[in-house]
């Protein structure tokens, strides 16, 4: 009962935070940022593409964008990524210079977050496509990601756009006779000027289920 108490709780907070959100952002315009965010006004919503789908964003809510915003909604935690992502962004005179590569433990206030990310970001997505390289590769795609040319040395190469502005960059090696299987999820440096680091280790959590989901869908074809 104390279990359950906690979490009711935990999401009343969780979803007092994502209103408090909305209805900031039904304060302002955002046209004037479409082109430097990458989103666009239609209507009173603001459309955000999210891994891949667009999402309509308003005070009532948000939504999978199948033209009237009335679509499904991506869960309380992708939300509240979205909203941050509008906030912050809005904010930015321009958009930043450095899109240096970087892990998550380089960026400055991740620290305490970091344990998260590793066991249910990087241990998850290594533990979950070990041995399975062609399925981690197949869910990629289906986010909209891409291969990545370049000289590094690792089985699997992409990239994909989590928000506009905040491509991740996967390097994956399978697992060998030697050693287990290994991801380097890596962030553009500038991302931590759209989102804090919370809402970064939120991307990646929510990646890595995306991509087991993605992977069962395919497992039943």
């Amino acid at each position: 009962m104390g279990v359950d108490r906690t979490m009711a709780g935990a999401s009343s907070i969780f979803e007092k935070t994502y209103r408090a959100y909305l209805a900031e952002i039904g304060q302002y315009d955002f046209s004037p940022q479409e082109a430097r965010l990458g989103i666009y006004c239609s209507g009173d919503h603001v459309i955000v593409p999210f891994f891949g789908k667009n999402y309509a964003v308003s005070p009532a809510g948000i939504f999978r964008d199948d033209g009237d915003g009335a679509g499904q909604p991506p869960g309380f935690a992708a939300c509240v990524v979205i909203c941050k992502y509008l906030l912050m962004g809005r904010m930015l005179s321009d958009i930043p210079e450095n899109g240096t590569w970087a892990s998550y433990k380089d960026f400055k206030d991740a620290a305490p977050l970091l344990d998260y990310f590793r066991h249910d970001v990087e241990h998850a997505i290594s533990a979950c496509f070990s041995g399975r390289v062609a399925d981690l590769e197949s869910a990629v795609l289906k986010l909209g990601g891409h291969h990545v040319v370049n000289d590094l040395s690792f089985d699997l190469k992409m990239r994909l756009n989590a928000l506009p502005n905040i491509p991740v960059f996967l390097l994956f090696n399978d697992v060998d006779a030697e050693f287990p299987a290994e991801i380097r999820v890596l962030f553009e440096r500038r991302a931590e000027k759209y989102l804090d680091m919370e809402s970064l280790a939120i991307v990646g959590v929510l990646m890595a289920d995306y991509f087991k989901n993605a992977s069962k869908i395919d497992k039943t074809r």
